[in-house]
């Protein structure tokens, strides 16, 4: 049986189903994704949100019936039309937060627990904390500076995937420091620079270093939010649930 879509807009309510609720201001580019328990899969931008369905966002996945939606490449991508990515477990420690950066290349990041992720909007010019529950996924554009943080007090898994980077190139993860050296080493703060995989104009750093430090300045007003007691309440259910799976 195929679940009617539902279509609800920024300027209406965000959808009960959605954990942690949506800001309605999501930067432009970014996108969360909930995968919930009943197998439905609801999308999130700064459009409003609906639940992806086979006759929209869904291609056929081998077999009828089956359905798929790409996050890296696509249905032509084979060794001669490569989608060039990396898809990596990460263990981030409890209540701890990465250093704000921005990618060379799009980053996605499915969270399997509570977490927190900081995004600067170019266009607002601001900072949108943007909470993620476990079994939600966001999509962030190349080169958006943002944070990531632990919210739990017990160590998060997540599944993250970049296109184009492994975590030793350099432009993997730019940092303020990092691009406030790139704008002053010779001609950076005039000319700019460009990733090896940017799809944009050129780089100017400068800005991007700027706006780093303000999401630095975020973490340190702010602090790491906490969880809530109903999501402290969740996480205790979730482990009964995985324990009741383990055959005796």
């Amino acid at each position: 049986m195929v679940r009617p879509v539902r279509q609800v807009r920024a300027q209406d309510r965000i959808p009960d189903d959605m954990p942690g609720g949506v800001p309605r201001d999501l930067p432009g580019g970014v996108e969360l994704y909930h995968l919930r328990p009943d197998g439905g899969i609801l999308l999130a931008d700064r459009e409003g949100s609906r639940e992806l369905g086979p006759e929209r966002e869904f291609l056929r996945f081998i077999d009828d019936g089956q359905f798929a939606h790409y996050l890296v490449g696509d249905a032509a991508t084979s060794p001669e039309r490569p989608s060039n990515a990396t898809v990596k477990l990460g263990v981030v420690g409890p209540r701890s937060a990465f250093t704000p950066h921005a990618h060379g290349g799009e980053h996605f990041v499915l969270s399997l627990g509570h977490a927190a992720c900081g995004l600067y909007d170019e266009a607002r010019g601001r900072v949108t904390d943007v909470p993620l529950a476990p079994g939600t996924l966001i999509r962030i554009p190349e080169m958006m500076p943002h944070s990531f943080a632990n919210r739990g007090g017990t160590p998060l898994t997540i599944l993250a995937a970049n296109t184009g980077y492994g975590i030793d190139h350099e432009d993997y993860a730019i940092t303020a420091a990092e691009a406030e050296r790139r704008a002053d080493s010779p001609g950076g703060s005039l000319a700019g620079g460009r990733t090896a995989l940017a799809a944009e104009a050129v780089t100017d750093y400068r800005a991007l270093a700027a706006e780093l430090r303000d999401i630095e300045r975020a973490q340190r007003v702010h602090g790491l939010a906490a969880t809530t007691v109903r999501e402290r309440l969740a996480a205790r259910l979730r482990r009964v649930a995985a324990a009741l799976e383990v055959p005796r």
